[in-house]
């Protein structure tokens, strides 16, 4: 079988004030209704003889991944948590390593967790033009045939002809600067590097230990001494931290003899910026690309994106990107969004948290959003998903009020277990042991006042959680 590996890292600077590093873009429907990680999965999901899906992230993002799994009915093939970020080469060997354990002659499609492709039949006659490739020992990566001089993808140049399949590589080129670039389209032979890799689990793991034997040797030790946590497989933290960062390329595919190139046409897009996502995205009349609630009059060119319950008017502007989220706001000429990452860091000298976290917090359980806060006070509306809980916990430093909205609330306080109904309220002492719970099959929405001399998420004491994460 084929076996799709997909790559969920990555910190969600280059779009934000959208993307954050709790909810990277993978994770948002960024052109439709699903997100661009469930596009991923179904995309492989509809490869001939696929098996369910391997996806490597952060743990913070695990029940992210659950949840969008669920979410588009695919089973999950191993949820492996990188306790820290390597690079693509030690994260594609976990893979590996977990793949092998089932089968040794594992087929791996290597598949970036945040990539657009529109002509999904392009992508499947490209697949199966390198699984004979693979089969015969090539390392195979996807090159995207180059529709302009692009300075900020890597190229590659395709060398001895292997067939009808493709071509062995001959170099691997950095991003160019333009007149190289338009060298390169001129040129003919040279693609943009996609970062989709199809390989055999072992011989990627034969020519990591011929080229870079320290990611190796850490990856097999820390898949090793993994162990299983809840659907997830926790790979130890100690035995990866030993391996050198490092990407695929340079690790593997520039000192390989085996590697090969399938070039391809499959209106493919990494969506690394505002305006890249605007070049792709269906636009109005004036060359906009609207989402939400916006009215542009004399706009031309525009991305706009409002936020929910807010309205944004634009008059007589081109060329801009507008963004706006319920605690910040982007507004950049579309030539500029490339530099995104300078307000980011902006934002981490200054010990802010808005390129960490939105306002609206996603957990396993639901959600929270942070309404007000104040002096020794913070207001949140908490939706608690039908069957979830939330873990049995204290505080140290806040007592908290419950205002049932809609629904029926289970709550533990102390020794008491009882309901809350809609436009009921109780009140959880400070110190106090409770809990909430939502046995219904609708979703129990309220509002919590917090009050307190210390209102941080880490005032949380977890005695019990059916998410492992007390």
């Amino acid at each position: 079988m084929l076996h799709p590996v997909v790559l969920s890292g990555g910190s969600g600077t280059r779009l934000w004030p959208l993307s954050r590093q709790n909810q990277p873009k993978q994770f948002l429907a960024l052109m439709g209704d699903h997100s661009l990680y469930q596009e991923t999965v179904l995309r492989a999901s509809r490869l001939p003889d696929a098996a369910p899906p391997v996806t490597v992230c952060a743990d913070d993002h695990r029940f992210m991944v659950g949840e969008q799994l669920a979410g588009v009915g695919i089973a999950n093939g191993g949820i492996l948590l990188e306790p820290s970020a390597r690079n693509t080469a030690p994260a594609i060997a976990l893979a590996a390593c977990h793949l092998v354990a089932q089968d040794p002659d594992a087929l791996m499609l290597v598949l970036p967790a945040d990539h657009l492709i529109e002509d999904e039949a392009a992508f499947r006659e490209a697949v199966a033009r390198a699984v004979g490739l693979a089969r015969d020992g090539w390392l195979v990566t996807f090159g995207i045939r180059p529709d302009y001089a692009e300075t900020g993808y890597g190229y590659i140049l395709g060398g001895t002809h292997l067939g009808e399949a493709g071509f062995a590589v001959e170099r691997f080129v950095e991003k160019p600067d333009r007149e190289t670039a338009e060298g390169y389209v001129a040129h003919g032979g040279y693609s943009w590097n996609s970062g989709m890799f199809l390989f055999r689990a072992a011989r990627y793991l034969e020519e990591l230990a011929r080229h870079a034997p320290a990611i190796e040797q850490a990856a097999r030790e820390a898949y090793a001494r993994a162990r299983r946590d809840l659907d997830f497989v926790r790979i130890d933290a100690d035995a990866f931290a030993a391996s050198p960062s490092d990407s695929i390329d340079y690790a593997v595919m520039e000192k390989t003899d085996r590697a090969a190139v399938v070039p391809v046409s499959c209106g493919w897009s990494d969506i690394g910026s505002w305006s890249a996502l605007w070049a792709v995205a269906e636009r109005d009349a004036d060359d906009n690309r609207i989402d939400g609630d916006v009215i542009a009059v004399d706009s031309r060119r525009n991305l706009v994106r409002a936020a929910e319950r807010r309205m944004i008017a634009t008059l007589g502007v081109e060329d801009l990107v507008i963004v706006d989220t319920p605690d910040a706001t982007l507004v950049a000429r579309k030539e500029r969004v490339q530099d995104v990452k300078l307000l980011v860091d902006q934002l981490k000298a200054a010990g802010r948290t808005e390129h960490l976290v939105h306002r609206k917090v996603y957990r396993p359980w639901g959600s929270y959003d942070s309404l007000a806060v104040g002096p020794r006070f913070q207001v949140k509306r908490i939706v608690v998903n039908p069957g979830a809980a939330l873990s049995l916990q204290r505080h140290s430093h806040r007592a908290e009020h419950w205002v049932v909205v809609s629904g029926v609330a289970e709550v533990t306080c102390g020794e008491r277990v009882y309901e809350v109904a809609e436009n009921e309220s109780t009140y959880i002492p400070r110190g106090v042991v409770h809990r909430l719970r939502n046995r219904g099959k609708t979703p129990v929405e309220l509002i919590e006042v917090q009050s307190g001399g210390y209102l941080g998420e880490d005032d949380i004491e977890r005695l019990e959680d059916v998410y492992g994460r007390s």
